[in-house]
């Protein structure tokens, strides 16, 4: 059934009669159809015999019947689907084909006029791999170039090794992946991403709650997707760096073990990561206040660099914790806040987390220790390659990894010996890593003769809460995050754990349509443009992430069915996070409320997620570090259990995942790691 032009219009109509921000003149005629015609295809069938219902019921109806006749389908899918792309013609970049001339950022009032790269869709392929000349061996080689696999290859390679990473994704910085797409980015992945990996590399199954199981792809959420180029999330992160309180490394000893959980003690602790949390800090770049925060004990030296300025909601925020009499401070940054490195300063554009740096202030490995690395000649990096598996010889020693990629449409594999590999792929494709790597001698994969190899996937749950103001909180200038409090992050009455609790990024305005209206509130009619006119300025929010409860159920497997480009098994996920977590996490829902409150907010709203996987945020936990090889994957220095020469360097080593962005305790372990490899 096709639609008929006429009909679509009367029906978007309907859903935005706003004169400005309205469905006609915006464009969203013509957005709907091209979504119909390419990437909304397979709703084509029920939106077309819906419009067409729809007409025929509306056709002799008054303005006011119409909305009655809405009100009567609003909850149907294909309406709700329909609804949200007559939001995204309004109020995402004009190159996605609504918005014409960004009228409706300038009706609501987000800026949008610094540098932040060419609008719109990236292209489809980027760059391609210049070159593929390896050597045979290696003295290592580090498969991933994220947080942990680029510092602690940098790190062998400044100390005269001759080391081989490896990477899956390809070469981006701001010059080839800049495009600021808020439709497509690993903050708002609606319909695609910007870095990788690609469908072809992939897909993954999985798990859901009522048992049904669902192909996901890359660019979903539930797909669990770190970001795959050099530098991998660091390119594109926010950069939240905070250290763990000395509480994250002992939650069990602190809190009893939940019935159904696996909650346990890291092997080291607070004090043990000092001086790594410290090299981090100054080898990477972070800024922040000076001294110890709140939540640490003792510092051996301050951030390298001072806070970034304060804006927008900082200032009734900080009213509103002097109010409760709770402590708050400006965050850490993995960002440049004055010119460092080589590297200048940040320059507070409005699109931070999620793309690459417009000015390269944002520090990550791919920025930092890699050139660094690089400039010794004992580092050689491959992108667009994947490590295939991890091989042994007869006796199950680790001698080495396969490497496949794709050349001119042709697979090509190379085996590459090493005397040390270390796996930085990310929670879940490290473990899968291994699960696929079994031989002989291990039936179930390197490292899992305990059988906790792939168990205890966690990430963070974030409960968020929107406060509306009567005064303007909006921050013109990024990167958005201004203030925060670690006072929840332990000893919260009758909860386990709990989180740090901060604002956030700022958020472009088709992300605030789709996560800060007030739920009460319609996804069509006025109502929703004249809130987004009045209010865009006038919302802030709070959020966290909750320590999760870990437990053996949330897990990567390898499924008995789907295979990725290479022929090998693809990730299945399973799994739900435990009830502990979700009632820690309503916790700091109504303590985010009663913070909104006490600053002035005169409404507030939130949620906290459904119980579910929660690793596409910040996955861990999969190769455990432990001081007892029957539980745990790996010893605290990250080596497999069973393989001398087998490291991990990644968050899949955490056995809890603290109450904050763990990026800085997976630099600082990959720091530590690297000293004990060139111990040896």
């Amino acid at each position: 059934m096709q639609v008929s032009r006429e009909d679509l219009i009367r029906v978007l109509a309907a859903i935005a009669p706003d004169p400005v921000l309205g469905a006609v003149p915006m464009n969203a005629v013509d957005y709907v159809q091209a979504m119909l015609a390419g990437e909304g295809a397979r709703w084509r069938p029920a939106i077309a015999d819906g419009i067409w219902q729809f007409a025929e019921a509306a056709q002799d109806l008054s303005d006011e019947g119409v909305n009655t006749l809405i009100e009567s389908i609003a909850d149907e899918d294909w309406f709700v689907t329909l609804a949200r792309w007559v939001a995204e013609a309004i109020y995402s970049n004009p190159a996605n084909g609504g918005n014409p001339e960004a009228r409706a950022w300038k009706e609501v009032g987000y800026r949008h006029g610094l540098p932040e790269g060419p609008d719109g869709p990236f292209p489809k392929s980027l760059v391609n791999e210049p070159s593929r000349d390896m050597a045979d061996s290696y003295d290592a080689i580090v498969v991933g170039a994220g947080a942990g696999g680029g510092i602690v290859a940098a790190q062998l390679a400044l100390a005269g090794r001759k080391v081989l990473l490896v990477e899956r994704g390809q070469r981006l910085d701001y010059a080839n992946s800049g495009h600021r797409d808020h439709l497509r980015n690993h903050r708002h992945p609606v319909y695609g991403h910007n870095t990788g990996p690609d469908r072809r590399d992939g897909l993954r199954v999985l798990v859901r709650p009522d048992g049904t199981e669902a192909v996901v792809e890359p660019h979903t959420i539930e797909f669990g997707n770190n970001a795959a180029c050099i530098g991998s999330g660091t390119l594109i992160y926010g950069g939240l760096a905070w250290r763990f309180h000395p509480d994250d490394f002992r939650m069990a000893s602190k809190y009893g073990v939940p019935e159904g959980s696996s909650l346990i003690d890291w092997p080291i602790g607070y004090d043990d990561l000092e001086p790594w949390y410290e090299m981090a800090e100054q080898e990477i770049g972070v800024c922040g206040p000076e001294g110890p925060l709140p939540h640490e004990p003792w510092r051996s030296r301050s951030l390298p660099m001072p806070s970034l300025p304060r804006y927008g909601s900082a200032r009734v925020l900080e009213r509103g914790g002097q109010a409760l009499g709770f402590e708050t401070f400006s965050p850490p940054v993995l960002v440049n806040s004055v010119p460092r490195d080589g590297r200048g300063a940040c320059i507070e554009c409005g699109t931070c987390v999620g793309f690459p740096c417009p000015s390269d202030a944002k520090n990550g490995t791919q920025n930092t220790v890699l050139p660094r690395a690089l400039a010794t000649g004992n580092l050689s990096i491959v992108a667009e390659t994947t490590a295939e598996r991890v091989v042994t010889d007869s006796a199950g020693q680790v001698i080495g990894v396969l490497l496949a990629w794709n050349e001119d449409g042709a697979t090509k594999r190379q085996y590459i010996g090493a005397d040390i590999v270390v796996l930085s792929a990310g929670a879940i494709e490290t473990a899968r890593l291994l699960l696929l790597s079994a031989n002989d001698r291990n039936p179930n994969g390197l490292g899992n003769t305990s059988g906790h190899l792939g168990r205890h996937l966690q990430g963070h749950t974030y409960p968020t809460a929107f406060g509306l103001f009567d005064e303007d909180v909006y921050a013109q200038r990024g990167p958005g995050v201004t203030i925060a409090t670690t006072a929840f992050a332990h000893d919260n009455p009758d909860v386990v754990g709990g989180a740090m609790l901060a604002d956030d990024f700022i958020i472009p305005p088709v992300i605030f349509w789709d996560q800060a209206l007030p739920p009460e509130l319609p996804r069509w009619g006025q109502a929703p443009h004249d809130f987004m006119r009045k209010n865009y300025h006038r919302v802030t929010q709070i959020k966290g992430p909750v320590h999760e409860v870990p437990t053996p159920d949330c897990m990567v497997s390898l499924d008995p069915v789907l295979k990725d480009r290479w022929g090998r098994p693809v990730a299945r996920l399973s799994g739900v996070v435990h009830s502990e977590t979700q009632r820690t996490a309503q916790f700091l829902l109504e303590r985010a409320k009663e913070w909104l409150i006490a600053s002035g907010a005169t409404q507030v709203w939130g949620h906290v997620p459904p119980p579910r996987l929660s690793a596409y945020q910040h996955q861990a936990g999969t190769c455990r570090m432990g001081s007892d090889s029957r539980q745990s994957v790996t010893d605290s220095y990250g080596r497999v259990w069973g393989h001398d020469n087998l490291f991990v360097a990644d968050a899949s080593l955490h056995p809890t995942n603290g109450g904050f962005n763990p990026v800085l305790t997976v630099m600082a372990l990959a720091f530590r790691s690297a000293d004990h490899i060139l111990s040896l």
